[in-house]
């Protein structure tokens, strides 16, 4: 297990116990405060966003163009927001944080 920190839409802070070689998203879905990831993580509803403390969006890989398509037609977007789905949490993202974006 890896420590994540997430912010939730109330605006607390949880250190999670995350499990690397899962997507961000799965280690979000199943939190009391987490993500809704209604689409199971095929990349087709946004309801995963989150945004990255700017701190660690360097250490991420680029957003592929099927997740800036869905980004880019939200009213919460920032430009730290990810589709939690497409990150693969890795033992180098120990540490990362998040916080959980509105519901749209």
């Amino acid at each position: 297990m890896t420590l994540l920190r997430v912010v939730d839409r109330d605006g607390h802070e949880h250190e999670v116990d995350a499990n690397t070689g899962f997507t961000l998203m799965e280690n979000l879905r199943d939190l009391d405060y987490g993500v809704g990831a209604i689409c199971g993580g095929m990349c087709a509803c946004a309801t995963c966003h989150v945004y990255v403390d700017p701190a660690w969006l360097a250490k991420l890989p680029a957003a592929q163009s099927d997740e800036t398509d869905l980004l880019r037609d939200l009213s919460t977007r920032r430009e730290n927001s990810r589709l939690s789905c497409q990150l693969k949490f890795t033992p180098d993202l120990a540490g990362l944080k998040v916080e959980i974006a509105p519901d749209e």
